[in-house]
């Protein structure tokens, strides 16, 4: 049994992600919810604990605000509707905060601004600045100028991002559903709350549903997901109702609310955590059974022997996913190596490379120290 009291005592800084099946109602942004939300989040700060609020909701505002029941199709009337909705819903942050003397900063982040180390910590450092001044970063993805972002991504995956670029000890991410179930509620009147959550693994996986509903971008599955980006990194994560009045007030209390992921004992360093799960992949390796012991159990590095197959355009510093060959990941890293140089020098040896491509910068196609094993982890991804 696990004491959540104990578990939770060591917090000092929390991430909590507001999803838009719980922040919006009928008549566009549920107001009371907000509030609601707001008045704990501000409890949880005079209490001495930093809070970094990812909140969605502005494309579902907008569409609101516009008279839609549905998100529309293209890329630009997305970002158009997320353009109308986001100012409504900073100010009904503001105002929220406000109320109890407390002010509110809105941070947009967009995929590249993870993938650019410089960025990156641009990034974190301005969060941190705000958290300094008692203000309270409210970050979203930049939805009007994202593309993949938009098409692909969701908050979930942002709020694990941002839980592990602020070095935060817990993720708290807050939806319409009590926590995860063993089958869909929605659908299953026999589904069951799962409570505890060790290790996310393929039957935990499965118990997850993909669709999002009508105004978010994230189902189940993309929680468990973020979820494991940070019990990777040796955080808990908890998955709760965010319409549930006290629902922050009660997690902290050690009550049993929601689905509790427990850290993970073996946990990436933060390099390798940023090149496992920050940076965007931009192709795919296939790698024979040889690389793949060379890699998980041996700690080497992948050589242009070892590669069967490319997949993707990328060039020299792009961050690539390895895959064995049942297609399984094995592992994300950073190339040294272009896709179309690759494909002339795969199953080659390294002392070969410099005589096809008529120059060598490296003998590995990816170095040991820019990889990050996904797939069972070594010792080699505990420390950079």
């Amino acid at each position: 049994m696990i004491d959540r009291n104990i578990l939770f005592k060591p917090v000092r800084r929390v991430v909590i992600k507001a999803g838009s099946g719980m922040l919006t109602g009928n008549n566009g942004l549920n107001t009371k919810v907000i509030n609601n939300l707001s008045r704990e989040i501000c409890g949880l700060r005079e209490n001495g604990m930093e809070v970094v609020l990812v909140s969605s909701g502005a494309i579902a505002s907008g569409l609101k605000k516009l008279g839609l029941s549905k998100r529309p199709k293209s890329i630009s009337q997305k970002q158009a509707t997320a353009a109308i909705g986001q100012s409504s819903l900073m100010m009904a942050y503001e105002k929220a905060f406000s109320r109890y003397g407390k002010m509110v900063a809105q941070i947009l982040i967009t995929r590249d601004d993870f993938n650019n180390r410089r960025r990156y910590l641009n990034a974190r450092n301005t969060i941190f600045t705000l958290l300094s001044w008692k203000i309270t970063p409210i970050i979203n993805e930049n939805d009007t100028v994202a593309f993949d972002e938009i098409k692909f991504g969701d908050n979930d995956n942002l709020s694990a991002m941002v839980a592990n670029m602020t070095e935060s000890n817990l993720l708290i991410n807050l939806t319409d559903l009590e926590g995860l179930f063993d089958k869909d509620p929605r659908t299953y009147k026999e589904a069951r709350l799962v409570r505890l959550v060790e290790k996310i693994n393929t039957d935990v996986i499965r118990y997850a549903g993909t669709d999002p509903g009508s105004l978010g971008t994230g189902g189940m599955a993309s929680k468990i997901k973020a979820a494991r980006k940070v019990t990777l990194r040796g955080m808990p994560a908890i998955i709760a109702n965010g319409r549930r009045e006290g629902v922050l007030t009660d997690i902290f209390n050690g009550k049993e609310v929601g689905t509790l992921f427990l850290p993970q004992k073996k946990a990436f360093c933060g390099r390798k955590h940023w090149i496992a799960f920050s940076k965007s992949p931009k192709g795919r390796l296939t790698i024979d059974r040889g690389a793949v012991e060379a890699l998980k159990k041996n700690g080497k590095s992948l050589l242009p022997s070892g590669i069967r197959d490319v997949k993707g355009n990328f060039i020299r510093g792009d961050s690539v996913i390895l895959l064995d060959n049942e297609k399984r990941e094995i592992a994300v890293g950073i190339t040294n190596y272009s896709s179309d140089e690759i494909k002339k020098i795969m199953g080659l040896k390294s002392s070969e490379i410099e005589s096809v491509l008529g120059h060598k910068d490296d003998d590995e196609v990816i170095h040991r120290d820019n990889l990050a094993i996904t797939d069972g982890m070594t010792d080699g991804d505990l420390k950079c």
